[in-house]
């Protein structure tokens, strides 16, 4: 590429982070670290109206959890501080003005009552109202007022906003890296408001142009939900002069609901039961949204995820690393269509993950679900208890039902387990084989399996009546790995306790 590559990733503080916005900002990570380019983050925070407390912070631990790293911008410093919008308002009126100036823009002076009336106008005569050629020349604007009465509108203090002059009947030609040549005629277009008096700030059109511009981001790839922005994008770089600076532009498909129809929302995540965000949020309302993170879902695989939808490696590879993604992102791989949300394939990338997790990995998992219990054993036990059940174990969140067996006897048994095991024969033949167990010095998983395999032969009883009816004290329900793996665990004397509690608590059925 001819100039350094500088991506931004630039959202507003208007509340948590979708899993869209992740996947935006992940996919300008991969495509700066493919090319050795820079990561910048911007806070575009213009919106006073819509601004909620917390939602930066959110952000950036959203991005820090997600391992995307930031080279530049808010929280990281850079040679184009500052990096809130916010914090540069004084940089934008500048521009405006120029535009101005230049003729590319105007002083609009209407009120909301005027423009409510030519709504109305536009609805009695079944069209749709639009801020066009039409409708400037025909309100109080600095295109139809003398310049000494602009002059003393504002002056004296009037409210007013500057607007982009959109030429009239004009073709727009663009190239989009994702969806190709796109051309659009002016006259679809309306005149949108860059500046306004009110708050003494740009809007996001005017802001992010010059923002980019001034920073010298080589390449904006956003939502598609911006595409209908860029013929005035394009217009706002034709204006200023800087086309030979304009960067590249793509425009990434939505995230669509698992349904398929329409962009995936919170109220699709609380109706199905999966997170869209990728935290715990919640509001200074006290409205609160689920989160990947603390549902258990691992950064590794909730990033994995994000990657493949919307891009395709070109391959059958579907699991990747985060330096195996910067190898092989490109942009040419996006897809233009929407890409459907599958929550049972979020479960199913992290259960990969947590297959491949060694035992030292796994107790640092566990281990803290365990002392939230009041359980404190060593690292060792942890890894060891975590890894014998982590085939079973598709969320972090799993590991505490799957492994606590192994730390605690059973305090209740499984209903249907007690009627099925324990009748009959079953209690005698348990009350046995504690005899065998008890006279077990060496109880390493290979050698009790071995004696207690050999005397059930010996008796010619069934292997899944003994291992069931054994299952039942250990664990107390019909779950769990096999049993050596259990009674090599625990060990013989808590073995012996447990079968020694099922005959106090529980009366064999007849």
């Amino acid at each position: 590429m001819s100039r350094p590559v500088r991506v931004r990733f630039a959202p507003s503080p208007t509340g948590p982070l979708h899993i869209g916005g992740v996947r935006t900002a992940l996919y300008n990570y991969l495509f700066a670290r493919r090319h050795g380019g820079k990561m910048i983050l911007r806070i575009e925070d213009t919106d006073s109206q819509r601004f909620v407390p917390g939602a930066e912070e959110y952000i950036r631990e959203s991005l820090r959890w997600c391992g995307i790293e930031i080279d530049e911008g808010v929280g990281v410093g850079g040679p184009h501080a500052p990096y809130r919008q916010s914090e540069r308002r004084e940089i934008y009126l500048k521009y405006a003005l120029q535009l101005v100036d230049a003729g590319w823009a105007y002083y609009a002076f209407d009120t909301a009552e005027e423009l409510d009336a030519l709504r109305r106008e536009a609805e009695a005569r079944g069209a749709a109202f639009a801020y066009d050629h039409t409708v400037r020349e025909r309100l109080a604007t600095s295109l139809t007022l003398p310049a000494d009465e602009v002059r003393r509108r504002i002056d004296r203090g009037d409210q007013w906003v500057i607007r982009f002059r959109m030429p009239e009947n004009r073709i727009v030609r663009m190239d989009d890296l994702i969806r190709g040549h796109v051309e659009v005629n002016t006259s679809t277009l309306d005149d949108k408001v860059l500046y306004k008096s009110a708050d003494a700030l740009p809007t996001y059109h005017l802001a992010n142009i010059v923002d980019d511009h001034l920073m010298e981001i080589s390449h904006v790839i956003r939502g598609e939900e911006w595409l209908p922005s860029l013929p005035l994008h394009y217009l706002l770089y034709e204006a200023f002069g800087w086309q030979e600076t304009q960067p590249a532009f793509a425009h990434l498909p939505l995230l669509l609901k698992p349904t398929g129809g329409g962009k995936l929302s919170k109220r699709d995540g609380d109706k199905m039961g999966f997170p869209v965000f990728p935290l715990f949020w919640q509001s200074p309302t006290g409205e609160t949204a689920r989160g990947y993170r603390e549902d258990g879902y691992f950064p590794e695989a909730f990033v994995n995820m994000l990657a493949l939808l919307g891009w395709n490696p070109g391959t059958e590879q579907e699991l990747f690393t985060m330096q195996e993604l910067v190898e092989h992102f490109s942009l040419d791989r996006v897809s233009k269509s929407g890409a459907r949300f599958q929550p049972e394939k979020a479960r199913w990338f992290n259960a990969q993950y947590m297959h491949r997790k060694s035992a030292e990995e796994l107790a640092v998992l566990l281990q803290p679900i365990l002392r939230a219990h009041g359980i404190e054993v060593s690292d060792e036990r942890a890894g060891r208890a975590a890894d014998i059940m982590k085939e079973r174990a598709v969320l972090a969140t799993d590991l505490w039902d799957l492994t606590s067996f192994f730390f605690r006897a059973p305090e209740a048994y499984e209903e249907k387990q007690a009627k099925k095991y324990w009748k009959g024969d079953n209690p005698a033949i348990l009350r046995e084989l504690r005899g065998v167990l008890a006279s077990i010095d060496d109880f390493s998983l290979e050698n009790t399996e071995r004696i207690v395999h050999g005397w059930i032969q010996e008796k010619g009883y069934g292997t899944g009546q003994v291992m069931n009816t054994l299952r039942l004290a250990l664990v107390g329900a019909g779950k769990g790995p096999g049993m050596y793996d259990v009674t090599s665990f625990i060990g013989r004397e808590e073995t012996l306790r447990r079968i020694d509690l099922l005959f106090e608590r529980l009366a064999p059925a007849e």
